[in-house]
Order: C-alpha cells, then structure tokens, then sequence
C-alpha cells in the first residue's frame, strides 16, 4: 500500500519538474539550391529562425548574409540588409560587397603592398592605388564557402568553412578560416570568426552588411541616430589611407559619442576624399574584450541595433558610393539608403607599426566575435 509521505513526495517532484523551463535545441537549418555561379559552382542558402519571427538568410557564396527580418516594436517585419535575389546580382559590378565576409584583409593596404620577415608581397590594387577588402576574384567575398548547419537550444546557425591556398590574391600562406553565424533566440545575430595558417600572413577579416533599420530599399539612413562608443579616430590622407596618428573625435564632425543623426553634420564631409562618413573609429575598450562598439536608432520604426565586438576598430561608412543598383524585388539603393559598421583592426595595420598588429603565426589562432543585437524603443 503506498503512503500517504510517498505520494506527497511524488506529487511535488511532478510539480517541479512541470514548473521547470525545458531547454530544446532548434532544429539545423536545411540547405536549399540558391542557384550557380557563372563557372557552374552550386550555391546554396540556409534560412534561420528564431520565437521572436527574425529572418536570417545566408548563402554560401561569400558566406553572405541575403536577408535578415527585424520585428519593431509593434512586431511587424522588415528585411534590413542590402542584397539580392541571385547569383548573378552577387557577381555583377553593382554588388559592393553586401553582407560578405571580406578579407584576407579587410579595408584598405596602402599601395597594395607589404613587407614580412623581409619579404615585400604585391596585392590587386583594386582600389587605386590601393588593396580594399582582399583584391580581386578570389576574395573571399567571392569564394563559394562550404557550410555546416546547426541547431543549439538558443538559436540557429551555419558555420562557413575555407581555406585559401598560399599565394591567393597575393598573401602567403594556407589560411584556414570558419564563420560562425548564430541566430539567436533573443534577437541576436552572433559571428564567430577562426582562422589558422602555416606561414606568416595578415588577418582582418570583417562582415560587410549594408544596414537601415527602416527596410533594404528605404531612401535613406541620414534619419538614424548613432551612437559610437569611441573618442578618438585614425586619421587619413587623400586616398583614405591612416596617417599613422590617432586624433579625437571631439570638436570635429566625427564626434558620435552621444547618439546623433546622422545627417547632421554630414554636409561638412562632402568635399573631403571620404565623400561622407568613411573612416576608422578606435573603440573605448580594453585589449580583446567584447564590448559595445555603437548603437543605431531608426526614430520612424524604432528599431535598434548595438554592435559589440571584440576588436579594436570599427569602420562607419554611409554608403557614398551606391549607385540606385537594383537589388532584391527590384528595390533601387540610391546614395547614402544604408550604412555599415564593420568591427575590424584599423586600416592598413600591417604597414603600421604604431597599431595593433594582424600578424598571424603559425601555432597561433586568429579569434574575434562580432554580435549585432536587435530590439525596439
């Protein structure tokens, strides 16, 4: 006969195990075809979701994020990336590195060149007469990546691997990379990045979105309000390359250190070879910590974005250079629609013995984190 202690106890493990959050992990997201390059390499796309209705979408080509879905606060959805709907829109002259991976190095080396352990190595000056975002046709904004999805009990992702041979675009060594995207279940878009190599060689690598908070297509981003936690800048000549100094951004059109709209004091930029805002902030931070590098407010939808990196740097840039390229469902992206912030080391660091350095050595591992993290207010 079963007591009358023995069914209490019962009873209460019942309840605790029924009051008890139960942690289940999501589901990998499947790939689905995403079309070809014109070589004829298969491209694939993996969507990710979250309890909260955000949208990721990424695709391999690039290890590009296409799409990504942000609730306001009223919870309805916007896609607020800038992209395509094909591969052929991502090889066209019009695509400007939407939501890749850049690198090997990210930014700009001053004359395409560089010396290690007293070597000089040439790069594509793809930016004259400079070395912007990794060069030419095989950068690895270009590249087809293989991918790896999963599923954890916060969120979805797709780990992106490649390795570029010694010699690619220039650099030396085999560097073996993966890009880690997580989409997490409180609206957080996560990007680990790893790399190793067997020789010497510079690493900077960077994600390249085009933001507004508005919607992809929306006329402008001058109406946001940013915020960049950074007092102090790296300076730069006439073709966008550092000075080796670092300045302060107070008293001086770059000065974000409270929340500002964009536009401003942009007009103030114009005639400067930045055409806008183009530059390099230093982060307040200390060595490699995660820590708040910027927020982004859209007052018409009240959607916002902070942005926290482990790195020393972030690039802000207003996209001055966009051109009414026709991008997904047709959408025009005129001149200053959308802006970046690419969490980064500074420009031109491996020509620049004053900054951090992006020597990487084999036995060493290249890490950092980039976490672009959404909500309403």
């Amino acid at each position: 006969m079963l007591t009358e202690s023995w069914l209490l106890s019962t009873v209460l493990v019942a309840l605790l195990l029924l009051a008890a959050p139960i942690a289940f992990a999501a589901e990998a997201p499947k790939a689905e075809p995403f079309g070809e390059t014109a070589d004829g390499v298969a491209v694939s796309e993996y969507t990710l979701t979250n309890p909260n209705g955000m949208v990721a979408k990424l695709i391999t080509r690039g290890a590009t994020l296409r799409e990504l879905h942000v609730p306001d606060a009223k919870g309805n959805l916007a896609d607020v990336v800038l992209g395509f709907d094909d591969v052929a829109g991502y090889e066209s002259e019009g695509n400007q590195y939407f939501g890749t991976t850049t690198g090997r190095v990210a930014n700009r080396v001053a004359k395409g060149k560089f010396t290690l352990n007293g070597k000089e190595y040439s790069l594509a000056t793809n930016n004259d007469p400079n070395h912007l975002h990794g060069g030419g046709p095989r950068s690895l904004d270009k590249v087809v990546w293989n991918a790896e999805p999963f599923g954890t009990d916060n969120g979805q992702g797709v780990t992106f691997t490649y390795t570029s041979p010694d010699g690619e675009e220039g650099y030396p060594g085999n560097l073996a990379m993966a890009v880690t995207y997580t989409l997490t279940n409180n609206n957080d878009l996560r990007i680990d990045y790893k790399a190793t190599t067997d020789q010497a060689t510079p690493v900077n690598l960077t994600h390249h979105s085009y933001f507004n908070l508005s919607g992809a297509g929306s006329s402008t981003v001058l109406d946001h309000e940013l915020m960049l936690n950074a007092d102090r800048y790296t300076p730069t000549d006439e073709t966008l390359i550092p000075t080796g100094k670092l300045a302060p951004v107070s008293g001086t059109p770059l000065d974000f250190t409270k929340p500002t709209v964009v536009s401003e004091r942009i007009d103030e930029l114009v005639s400067t070879p930045a055409l806008g805002y183009d530059h390099n902030y230093v982060l307040n931070k200390k060595g490699d910590e995660l820590a708040l590098a910027a927020k982004l407010r859209d007052p018409s939808s009240g959607r916002t974005m902070s942005v926290l990196t482990t790195e020393p740097g972030v690039q802000f840039y207003t996209g001055n250079f966009l051109m009414d390229q026709k991008g997904k469902g047709g959408k025009a992206y005129p001149k200053r629609s959308a802006l970046c912030l690419e969490t980064q080391h500074f420009p031109d660091s491996v020509n620049q013995p004053t900054f951090p350095s992006v020597i990487l050595n084999p036995g060493q591992t290249y890490r950092q984190t980039c976490i672009y993290r959404f909500g309403s207010e």
